[in-house]
């Protein structure tokens, strides 16, 4: 495909969902804030820089692209997650071992609680942990749930004090209409909105006729919230990463050696613009010692080996293209590598599309400048206990 195709698809400036096709295959799903803008980004000229070899493959096998226009960013999150377990496009695919992906579960118990799963799950999946994060907040608001905090106590839990959870756990609601409030989440993930919406119409007759005034209003409160759809901060997460963001995980890793020997590998972390180096991580290369990006690809899968740890919203590596690359390879949240000089002082960042602001600068050096401290105080405490790894 070229730039110049674009214009006979009458790309809307609207949210929704387009897939990448070659005759009927469908190649690549992904959603946007702006149709228009999302697919003339991929014909950018850093493409290659901001989205891997990939990605570049797809867009020459690539000959049509069609859409679907939703009324908001979070339908069209939901939307990309369901088309994505239905079609399981070639180009959306991770590496089979790769778990980082994450679900959302509804629970098979009483009071079925959501939780978010990784690897696998009743919806999804969902690439990115800070828009799914965003899309609870929301639909939770509208339909208020149970989560892994609320216990069956007899007492209410947090949530439910604050009107985020229908409570359960204190018994404010009977076991037939928290599954009434469930199905509700369900149609929604499944999107089928349309459907929701006359459902809570028709219960909404029902309960006026039944002069049940406060619970109509509840209902018909969940209708104007669900055809007003307040996702701003979805259209952030979608334009881009701001690291002073509230919630914000980077991670970023570092090899080190001399010459192969006493080969270490470390992961840092920035959350919120600040080290937490609680979440810090060691690892002992195991098999390539001398190349740094293959040092580098061990790294990288053994963490992703580890579904219990918070997943990042950025990934940041040490060195240039080979290590974007291949860190681009093995998961499909972003990725910047940071070059050095001679000197081995930060020189720039690529693809410099990611760095939207000063913070987002230097949350970026500050956490590959800690990964670069951590590794060679973990080579040389090797080497200083005299171990070949």
């Amino acid at each position: 495909m070229r730039s110049t195709d674009l214009t006979k698809f009458k790309l809307p400036d609207a949210p929704g969902v387009y897939f990448f096709k070659r005759g009927k295959n469908i190649l690549y799903i992904g959603k946007a804030t702006s149709l228009k803008d999302r697919v003339k980004s991929y014909f950018s000229k850093d493409i290659f820089l901001s989205r891997g070899p990939r990605i570049v493959k797809m867009l020459e096998e690539a000959n049509s692209v069609e859409f679907a226009q939703t009324d908001s960013v979070l339908e069209a999150l939901i939307l990309e997650a369901n088309e994505i377990k239905k079609h399981q496009p070639i180009y959306n695919a991770r590496e089979k071992d790769d778990k980082s992906y994450l679900y959302v579960t509804v629970t098979k118990e009483a009071f079925p609680k959501l939780v978010v799963t990784r690897g696998s799950g009743t919806y999804g999946p969902f690439p990115h942990s800070g828009e799914l994060k965003e899309a609870l907040k929301i639909i939770r608001k509208i339909f208020p749930y149970r989560d892994e905090k609320c216990k069956l106590t007899g007492k209410p839990c947090f949530n439910a004090q604050i009107g985020l959870c229908p409570g359960p756990c204190a018994g404010w609601i009977s076991k037939t209409d928290y599954r009434k409030q469930i199905k509700k989440v369900k149609l929604f993930f499944e999107g089928k909105k349309d459907m929701l919406i006359k459902s809570l119409e028709k219960e909404m007759k029902i309960l006026a006729k039944e002069h049940k005034f406060e619970e109509a209003e509840k209902i018909k409160r969940q209708l104007f919230a669900l055809n007003h759809i307040q996702d701003i901060a979805l259209i952030k997460q979608d334009l881009g990463f701001r690291i002073q963001d509230i919630g914000m995980r980077i991670e970023a890793f570092d090899i080190a050696h001399i010459s192969g020997t006493n080969t270490v590998g470390v992961m840092t972390v920035v959350e919120n613009g600040e080290v937490n180096k609680s979440q810090y991580r060691k690892f002992k290369i195991r098999v390539d010692k001398n190349d740094d990006v293959n040092n580098l690809k061990e790294v990288l899968t053994r963490r992703f080996n580890h579904p219990e740890w918070r997943s990042p919203d950025l990934i940041v590596v040490d060195g240039g293209i080979g290590q974007l690359n291949v860190a681009q390879k093995l998961t499909d949240i972003p990725v910047v590598a940071v070059t050095k000089d001679e000197r081995h002082k930060a020189k720039e960042i690529i693809p410099e599309s990611r760095i939207l602001n000063p913070e987002s600068k230097r949350a970026i050096l500050l956490a590959n400048a800690e990964a670069h401290r951590f590794a060679i105080n973990y080579h040389r405490l090797l080497r200083s206990k005299g171990f070949r790894i």
